[in-house]
């Protein structure tokens, strides 16, 4: 399956499949299916890519801060 980067995308990909005889009501369509689509996901609670990545970033280093925290606990516990 082709990855959709953009609502845009989507809306194309869309009236792509739409049959040949309702072509002439591509605008229509698209401004239909692009109504549609964000009314869909603003309902949704989507984040970006980038705020995705950087919780990621932050979601790393609190685990290996964690993972030194263990090992220090650990190491007074043998003593």
């Amino acid at each position: 399956m082709k990855k959709i980067h953009s609502l845009n995308d989507l809306v194309s990909r869309l009236c792509e499949a739409v049959p040949d005889n309702l072509h002439s009501m591509k605008q229509d369509l698209e401004k239909n299916f692009h109504g549609v689509l964000m009314s869909a996901f603003s309902k949704l609670d989507l984040v970006t890519r980038e705020e995705f990545d950087a919780q990621t970033k932050v979601l790393l280093r609190t685990r290996k801060k964690l993972e030194a925290i263990e090992a220090k606990i650990k190491e007074w516990e043998k003593k």
